[in-house]
C-alpha cells in the first residue's frame, strides 16, 4: 500500500490503526470456515462487522487528515495518500462482500453494517472527497441530501400531527374524567347530607318512642294503682284509711232506700 508514502504522526497512527483492524478481519474471516456451530458463526460475524465500522470511521478520520494536510503537502504525495485511502476502500469492500456472502449463507439478516443500506464505502459521500466530484455531482448529491430531509421532515409533521391528535383526544378525556369526579363528588355531598338527615331523624325518633315509653309506664302504674284501690275498696269496705276515689260513687251498704210510707206521707 506505498508505505514509503511521507506521513504526519497523527495520519501514521489513523494508517496503523486502519492495518491492524484489516489484519484481525483476516484472521477472523479466516476462523468463519473452522466454526460449525451456526450461532458461533453468527457471533464471529457480529465481531467482524464492528471491525468494520470501526474501520470505515478511520478511513473517515484519514480523509479528514488528509484534508487538513492538503495544502502542507506537494501534489504528488496527495495523490499517493488519495490512492492509498482508495486501496484502504477497497480493501475494506472486499471484506464486506464477503461479509455478506456468509451472511447470506447463514440467513442472518440480523447484521447490518450501514444504516444508509449501502455496504460499499466508496460510495459514501462523507468519504469521497468534494475535489473529486464535478459541478454536476455535487448538485445532484444537494438535490438528493434536500429530497431526504424534505422527507424526514414530512414524516416528522405526521409524527406531530399524530402526537397532536393523541394529546387533544387525552386532554378531551381527561376534561370528561374531571366533570365526572366533580358530579360524583357533588353526589358523595348528597348523600353524606341526607345520611346526616336520616341520622339526626332516627335520634329524634329514638327519644320520642323513649319519652312514649315513660308515658305508658306512668300511665301504667296509675292504671295499676287505681285498680288496685278499687280492689281494695271492695274486699274492705269499711276500712277508713283508704279514701274515696273521687267520682267513684260509695258502697251501695251505705245507700238509704226511700219507703212507700214515705211517698205516702207527701
Amino acid at each position: 500500500m506505498a508505505s514509503d508514502v511521507p506521513m504526519s504522526p497523527e495520519l501514521e497512527q489513523v494508517d496503523g490503526e486502519i492495518q491492524d483492524i484489516f489484519r484481525a478481519l483476516q484472521n477472523g474471516f479466516q476462523k468463519m470456515d473452522k466454526i460449525k456451530d451456526s450461532n458461533r458463526q453468527s457471533k464471529q460475524l457480529e465481531d467482524l462487522t464492528g471491525k468494520m465500522r470501526e474501520c470505515k470511521r478511520l478511513i473517515k478520520e484519514f480523509d479528514r487528515i488528509l484534508k487538513d494536510d492538503e495544502k502542507k503537502n506537494s501534489a504528488d504525495v496527495n495523490k499517493q495518500l488519495n490512492d492509498k485511502k482508495q486501496l484502504m476502500i477497497k480493501e475494506l469492500n472486499s471484506y464486506v462482500t464477503l461479509r455478506k456472502t456468509y451472511q447470506s449463507s447463514l440467513g442472518n439478516k440480523r447484521i447490518e453494517l450501514f444504516d444508509t443500506g449501502n455496504d460499499q464505502v466508496a460510495e459514501d459521500n462523507t468519504v469521497q472527497m468534494a475535489s473529486e466530484m464535478s459541478n454536476q455531482q455535487l448538485m445532484d448529491a444537494g438535490r438528493k441530501q434536500m429530497d431526504q430531509t424534505d422527507q424526514v421532515i414530512e414524516r416528522s409533521k405526521k409524527v406531530v400531527a399524530q402526537t397532536v391528535e393523541v394529546g387533544s383526544q387525552t386532554a378531551a378525556a381527561l376534561s370528561q374524567q374531571t366533570e365526572q369526579m366533580k358530579r360524583i363528588g357533588n353526589e358523595l355531598d348528597s348523600v353524606h347530607f341526607s345520611l346526616k338527615k336520616a341520622s339526626q331523624m332516627v335520634k329524634e325518633i329514638g327519644r320520642q318512642v323513649a319519652t312514649d315509653k315513660c308515658i305508658m309506664a306512668f300511665l301504667f302504674l296509675i292504671v295499676c294503682g287505681v285498680i288496685a284501690i278499687i280492689v281494695v275498696k271492695i274486699v274492705n269496705p269499711h276500712n277508713k284509711n283508704i279514701r274515696d276515689i273521687p267520682g267513684l260513687a260509695p258502697p251501695a251498704q251505705n245507700r238509704k232506700l226511700l219507703s212507700i210510707e214515705s211517698f205516702g206521707s207527701l
